[in-house]
């Protein structure tokens, strides 16, 4: 190949770099709005249903803290506090990991247990969980920049085992509180099936999947499909 080819080869080269390194700058200062936006408002309009469900940790068996925090993996490796309401007893974490059995369970079960054999989850906890009440805190995880509103869920550092050679691609984009793996099923699929549908959204990421994915997430919250 002539000097001038190899030229215009490189040209090309630096040229496409430039408008992806561009598409995806663009893309992530709408997606960045769009958080900021979006998650103030879900704030704003879920003002009373936060102040109704606050009340509830006041008395009963259900009395206690109102968040439960856990520490997930994040963007690029960092750790970071995800905020939930609490649906499971005080120190729930804690007494799972001190029962063998019951956190064995639980690992290989793509960790979590069914609501009828979980010892740790309140009626409450139940009802905010089926209803995925529970992860409106979340918002404020959108608004400290920690995660997106659309995005792989976070992960604990066990659970990040499951990706194996994947987990730089994994943790190459924001966790969100809704993703392609919540729309296709949720709970109801487990890894590694997961590890599938969580990286086809790192791998075709744009603004109008993102755009799908919130929808279909009101239709699956509305039906209260997958969630446990």
């Amino acid at each position: 190949m002539s000097n001038l080819a190899n030229q215009e080869v490189t040209y090309v080269e630096k040229l496409s770099l430039k408008v992806e390194n561009r598409n995806k700058k663009s893309y992530l200062f709408f997606k960045r709005f769009i958080d900021i936006f979006g998650a103030t408002v879900g704030l704003l309009l879920t003002l009373p249903c936060l102040l109704v469900l606050s009340s509830f940790y006041f008395y009963g068996s259900n009395k206690g803290p109102i968040f439960f925090k856990q520490i997930r993996i994040g963007k690029d490796g960092k750790r970071f506090h995800i905020y939930k309401f609490r649906s499971m007893i005080v120190d729930a974490e804690r007494k799972l990991k001190e029962d063998n059995i019951l956190y064995q369970k639980y690992i290989n079960n793509n960790f979590k247990l069914e609501q009828d054999e979980d010892p740790r989850i309140t009626s409450f906890g139940k009802f905010i969980r089926k209803s995925s009440l529970d992860e409106l805190p979340q918002f404020f995880n959108v608004l400290k920049g920690d995660m997106s509103l659309v995005g792989p869920r976070p992960v604990v550092l066990e659970e990040l085992e499951e990706y194996g050679s994947k987990k730089t691609e994994f943790l190459s984009v924001k966790p969100g509180i809704t993703g392609y793996w919540q729309v296709c099923g949720r709970s109801d699929v487990g890894y590694p099936e997961r590890v599938d549908i969580e990286l086809y959204y790192v791998y075709n990421k744009n603004l109008v999947l993102d755009i799908k994915i919130l929808f279909k997430t009101v239709i699956q919250v509305v039906v209260r499909k997958g969630a446990y």
